[in-house]
Formats: structure tokens, sequence, C-alpha cells
């Protein structure tokens, strides 16, 4: 967990404060079930919580991105992918955030549209087919 999640998000950061343009926006995959203690996943919890804690460290003053950009995290449930259907063929896809609706919401906060402060942690809540943005500041 800690090489998945943590080591490629600090290379991510580190390119960030390299080659992201004034104005960009890094995003980076947390995810909600570090926002709280979750029996079973402790290592999964501390390694996205420590991505968390990189994103709003990158929104202070000096975190070496550049002027006018934005490090903002994405805290899914459970993201619908491929392998995540084939390990888990008997859950609720329903309640799975589609990764249409990820590729819309980077496209808009790219283009500037809704585009949330730097270092939001962005809970995504999917209910019965429908994705909710939620920040959480």
């Amino acid at each position: 967990m800690w090489k998945q999640s943590v080591w490629t998000s600090t290379i991510c950061s580190h390119l960030a404060t390299k080659h992201l343009r004034e104005g960009g926006l890094l995003t980076l995959a947390g995810a909600k079930a570090a926002l709280g203690p979750t029996a079973g996943c402790i290592g999964y919890g501390m390694a996205k919580a420590s991505v968390h804690q990189l994103c709003q460290s990158l929104s202070a003053p000096n975190s070496g991105l550049p002027l006018g950009s934005a490090a903002v995290a994405i805290l899914p449930v459970t993201l619908d992918t491929p392998m995540n259907r084939k390990f888990m063929p008997d859950a609720d896809v329903s309640c799975w955030t589609p990764l249409e609706y990820i590729t819309e919401l980077f496209y808009k906060w790219t283009t500037g549209e809704s585009r949330p402060p730097s270092g939001t942690l962005m809970q995504l809540v999917t209910a019965d087919g429908k994705t909710e943005a939620t920040p959480m500041l």
C-alpha cells in the first residue's frame, strides 16, 4: 500500500513542482476510508491518510507548486474499475463511482469550472448510481 499510494503521490508531487504550469492542477488519489478508523484496513488507511496530508501540505505557501496551481485529492469509496468488478463480482456496483464521473470532474477542474481550492479533500460518494462530490476543507 505504501509504495502504491504514498510513493506514487510523492513522485507526482515532485514532478508537479518542476513541470506543472502556473494555474495547473495536481490531483491525488486519497480514500474516504482513511477519514476514520477502519478495522482490517490499517495499512490502507495510513497510506491514504498520508496522501491527504501531502495534498493539504502542497496548498501551503512555498510548497513548491507553481503560482495559482492547486493540489486536490479525491476520496472515493470504491471506483468502478474492471479489476474491482473481477475481484468483487457479487458487490453492489450502484454504489461504486464510475470512472466517467471522475473524467468529467477533472475536465471541469482543469478548465476552471467549479475548481476547488488547493488542499481540498473531495469526497466522492455514490449511491443508487448517482455520485456527489463534497469538499472537506
